[in-house]
């Protein structure tokens, strides 16, 4: 039963990845944790705004994920809440990123970490990165159909 709440929630979002990145495709991933890591999750205590991707010796490691570690957390473990944590992912899509990103220049960028089966996923992209007029270009479009909805409900309550 406890499961049942905690299936397919949302721990943390990278809003920052839409506006910085052109998103071509994801990936989930999941997370080599430890019990504490765990237990902030839970809670919520994670960002992965400033994290990143990294792939070594034909493993992925996202870096700067900050996992606050609770106050209750058991005094002989020492909380390190910035460490490299490992992403288990197939062999076939590491072979996949591994081309893309050496070959094709493209950054590998996480989305979002969500519950899924009570267990942690962390949805990765490849992505390019964007220039500053495409950033205003975006901008613009999204306040655009801004202006649309709301032209439109003006409209329909008439």
């Amino acid at each position: 039963m406890r499961q049942s709440k905690i299936e397919n929630k949302d721990i943390a979002v990278n809003r920052r990845a839409f506006h910085d990145y052109f998103i071509e495709d994801r990936y989930e991933a999941g997370l080599m944790l430890q019990g504490w890591e765990v237990k902030s999750l839970r809670e919520g205590k994670v960002q992965i705004a400033e994290a990143y991707v990294i792939l070594k010796a034909g493993e992925a490691w996202i870096v700067g994920m900050h996992v606050s570690p609770l106050i209750s957390t058991s005094t002989h473990v020492k909380a390190d809440p910035t460490r490299t944590r490992k992403l288990l992912l197939h062999q076939k899509e590491l072979n996949k990123l591994c081309g893309s990103v050496e070959c094709k220049g493209y950054t590998l960028v996480p989305l979002s970490l969500y519950w899924k089966k009570g267990r942690a996923k962390l949805c990765i992209a490849l992505a390019k990165g964007k220039k500053q007029y495409d950033k205003r270009a975006s901008e613009k479009t999204k306040d655009w159909e801004r202006e649309k909805s709301k032209i439109r409900k003006l409209h329909s309550r008439s």
